[in-house]
């Protein structure tokens, strides 16, 4: 009996410590906080991109011709080579043009001296004329004389007209000469790089024939062959980023748009000036780039960090702390926008959500704040 009654006590008092620590750990769990991070929920800009590859392209490019026929004597670039504006890159033979322009150099001092030889006669004509009228009123007066003068002191007056447009033309005729020589130096039309050869030291080049072909690698366009169902979504103007093949992310604006679309393949040419940035790094026409273009057009969205949002029971659910407590609050998503989604219910700008620590929480706990916010 009395083994029986001490075995029920101490039964009785086990009990008693279980259901004390129970509630004690209760308690614990009660008043505990939970540490977490939170972020705000914020408006952005939706960026949803495609990616489209493109190429660069030069703005000018080609072959520069000769300007006039003749013998190539030098020639001054090769291959590879790097040219400014106005560099000379071959030269022609020049003996005959030199020849030619000193022989219309004298005919135009010939014509000059044809105007002063013209000029004088007008004088004299003119001193005739003079002294004739000063006889008027004499015996010596010859009515018919006077007239013959008057005429000859006309034609004087016509010959200098005519000895100064010969003047002009030998004017013109030697610009025209200099021009030549000018041009027996080929120069280069605009800063670039020497890609083709086409003559040599010896070759006779005609007028517009091929001397060299070069390529601006400094004025760089990019290309890109744009679906039609992503052209609505394009304006000039507008920024894009693109993508080079050393991972690197650089701005081009939209600098027009061909209104002509490739029936096989249903694309339209579009046209990109990438930014300054891009100058500095060592590029090649044809290169490939990534252009990545929006999905629709500019529209600004409310937007929740990933790591906020949980899933339970087929439900989305995120965490939203309101005055240091974690109430739990179902969402409605979208489009996903960079390392955010875009909410279409259930949270307001400015609200905050628990980003870390959001798996163990239990709705209504309390919780501290610590790290980014």
């Amino acid at each position: 009996m009395t083994r029986r009654l001490a075995r029920a006590v101490r039964a009785g008092l086990t009990g008693v410590f279980v259901a004390l620590a129970a509630a004690g750990m209760a308690s614990a769990q009660t008043v505990s906080k939970a540490v977490v991070e939170v972020d705000e929920v914020r408006t952005e800009p939706l960026s949803q991109t495609v990616p489209i590859i493109g190429r660069l392209v030069a703005r000018q490019s080609g072959i520069v011709a000769a300007r006039i026929g003749g013998p190539v004597g030098k020639m001054h670039v090769s291959v590879g080579d790097r040219v400014k504006e106005g560099d000379v890159l071959a030269a022609l033979v020049t003996t005959r043009l030199k020849r030619q322009q000193d022989l219309l150099k004298a005919e135009a001092a010939e014509t000059a001296a044809q105007i002063e030889l013209a000029e004088a006669q007008v004088d004299l004509r003119r001193q005739e004329l003079r002294r004739l009228e000063g006889l008027r009123d004499s015996a010596a007066f010859s009515k018919g004389r006077h007239e013959d003068t008057e005429q000859r002191v006309i034609v004087a007056e016509v010959s200098v007209g005519a000895a100064m447009a010969r003047h002009e033309r030998a004017k013109a005729n030697l610009a025209l000469a200099d021009i030549d020589l000018h041009n027996a130096a080929i120069r280069a039309p605009y800063a670039g790089v020497i890609t083709v050869i086409h003559t040599e030291v010896g070759s006779f080049v005609t007028v517009g024939g091929p001397v060299v072909s070069m390529v601006s690698d400094g004025k760089l366009e990019i290309e890109a062959d744009v679906p039609a169902i992503r052209i609505p979504a394009l304006e000039p103007g507008m920024v894009v980023a693109i993508r080079l093949d050393d991972k690197s992310r650089h701005d081009a604006v939209v600098r027009a748009i061909v209104p002509e679309e490739n029936p096989l393949t249903r694309t339209r040419q579009v046209r990109f000036t990438p930014d300054i940035a891009m100058a500095g790094k060592v590029l090649a026409v044809n290169q490939s780039v990534v252009v990545l273009l929006p999905l629709g057009p500019y529209r600004e969205v409310v937007s929740v960090h990933k790591d906020a949002v949980i899933t339970r029971q087929g439900q989305t659910l995120v965490y939203v702390v309101e005055d240091d407590v974690a109430q739990i609050r179902p969402v409605r998503l979208g489009n996903a926008v960079g390392t955010r989604f875009e909410v279409v219910g259930g949270l307001v700008p400015g609200e905050r959500v628990v980003v870390r620590g959001n798996e163990r929480l239990q709705p209504g706990q309390p919780v501290a704040i610590e790290g980014p916010s």
